[in-house]
């Protein structure tokens, strides 16, 4: 079960919970202290700052140092967070505290409740500081157990339960029931991605996202191997024509009271990625459960956009499939007709997820949305070019800006793209109006971008996330982002969204 989360104002000397969270800087002299950590510096006597000098402490950022109290307060464990670096004008930036919260809840295994005062780092929390500290602490207290076939009572588990010291509770609950539905949405994401593609096959993704939505109180279509046939869905048949289960494609409807904007949200939903006839290699497939993690994104923002009640249309457009090699899989040299008209010859049917996206796209754009917002882990290139932390984003400029300038206020960083024309002439196919992958390779994250722009109506506003690298973590746990599903980019899309509502 995730934790609960709430605000006290009471004092912190009558308080009492199995560990208390402060935060601490990384100054060029030694630590800088933060008006929690003074807070609990005085609670102890003024032993705090001594001790964690004579244990090394540096305030970096990810260094969580855990102190026994030994009576001497309500509490019986100090954790003791770094922030890093203040910014020069003072202070920390909120993703900061987002990071020093989450590392916190992982350092804090074993210990039910926790109270923490990372909202006093910078003065009186506002709404930003307020979603950070709680975002982080439940983020960060993620963990994916679904499989596990026993887990001992007295196993470390997350803490259960989180209380924010703040200067007035009351006024913390609107933001803290909005830190709760955001990392529920994340988790959503997050236990998707994680789930095996045994159990997560292309009709039981559908039915788990049509199920969330109903819960959600949207409306849902899902459309089988007969409807996509009646369709024209030829993208979608394609690729998971290898597969003995068979695609779908979602869609799920949100109409928010006193709407002025409508909003089509796209992902890609490829619940295993073998490449198909063009297979991959054997070492890390394992990963290619988490190229659904597009479609996971979408599915759980909508949901989120709802139980939020925001006063926007909201539509995600979600195609599912398996890329699989068979003997009725789709082949290079094939042509593939799409639902808008367009037709593209398969040169590699490793390149799966922008054959899906087109027939989805154009579907999408059917509705005449305002703006259009499709995120993906489809290029390779993403993490060659940006890492496995940062995304790339392409599409129309001042939207794509917008989003960039979204993810940097939501902690998930992104990078402008750009698409340029040449690129797009590495596309060019002697057969049909288009191959689906450039024989060089050269520039393969805007080239796949190009191939999208193309089911992309003239005059609508549209944004490609790539997240290949950062929707699924595969190296240590860092902040609040577990090993596994991130549950990127769910916070940058809700932030998009809201951003537009105000355009």
């Amino acid at each position: 079960m995730p934790p609960t989360i709430s605000a006290t104002d009471r004092p912190l000397e009558k308080l009492s919970a199995d560990a208390v969270v402060v935060g601490v800087g990384r100054g060029p002299d030694g630590l800088l202290t933060t008006p929690g950590a003074d807070a609990v510096d005085r609670l102890l006597g003024g032993r705090l700052l001594a001790a964690l000098a004579d244990l090394g402490a540096r305030g970096g950022e990810d260094e969580v140092t855990r102190l026994a109290t030994f009576g001497q307060g309500p509490f019986p464990v100090v954790a003791v967070a770094g922030l890093g670096s203040p910014l020069p004008e003072g202070g920390y930036p909120a993703e900061a505290v987002r990071r020093a919260s989450g590392a916190a809840s992982r350092a804090l295994t074993g210990r039910a409740s926790v109270v923490t005062l990372l909202a006093a780092v910078g003065g009186a929390p506002d709404a930003e500081r307020l979603h950070a500290v709680g975002e982080g602490a439940l983020l960060g207290a993620y963990e994916f157990t679904a499989y596990k076939s026993s887990l001992p009572a007295d196993r470390p588990a997350p803490p259960t339960s989180v209380e924010l010291v703040v200067p007035d509770a009351g006024e913390a609950r609107a933001a803290l029931a909005r830190v709760r539905a955001v990392a529920d949405a994340v988790a959503l994401t997050r236990d998707l991605v994680n789930t095996p593609p045994n159990d997560l096959y292309p009709a039981e993704l559908a039915a788990r996202g049509a199920a969330a939505g109903k819960k959600a109180g949207l409306s849902v279509e899902v459309l089988d191997e007969a409807g996509l046939t009646a369709g024209g869905y030829g993208g979608i048949l394609a690729v998971g024509g290898g597969s003995t289960r068979g695609p779908r494609l979602l869609r799920l409807t949100y109409r928010g009271k006193k709407a002025s904007r409508s909003i089509a949200l796209v992902g890609k939903g490829i619940t295993f990625d073998s490449g198909g006839i063009s297979i991959k290699p054997a070492a890390k497939m394992e990963d290619m459960k988490s190229d659904m993690a597009g479609a996971a994104a979408v599915i759980a923002t909508v949901c989120l956009v709802a139980e939020l009640g925001l006063p926007v249309d909201v539509t995600a457009t979600v195609p599912i499939a398996e890329n699989m090699p068979s003997g009725s899989a789709y082949r290079p040299a094939d042509v593939v007709t799409f639902r808008n008209g367009k037709k593209a010859e398969i040169t590699n049917t490793d390149a799966e997820g922008r054959v899906v996206l087109a027939d989805a796209i154009a579907r999408a754009a059917e509705d005449s949305p305002d703006f259009l917002l499709e995120t993906s882990t489809l290029t390779g290139a993403q993490t060659v070019a940006l890492g496995d932390r940062t995304a790339g984003v392409m599409g129309s400029d001042e939207l794509r800006d917008l989003v960039v300038a979204a993810s940097l206020r939501s902690g998930e960083p992104m990078w402008a793209m750009p698409l340029p024309p040449e690129l797009r002439r590495g596309l060019d196919s002697p057969v049909a109006d288009m191959v689906n992958a450039n024989a060089d390779r050269l520039g393969g994250m805007l080239v796949g971008g190009h191939f999208l722009a193309e089911f992309v109506p003239a005059g609508l506003p549209w944004a490609h996330i790539d997240v290949a690298g950062p929707a699924y973590n595969t190296r240590a746990p860092w902040g609040y982002t577990p090993r596994g599903g991130t549950g990127v980019p769910v916070r940058t899309l809700l932030a998009t969204i809201e951003e537009l509502m105000r355009s």
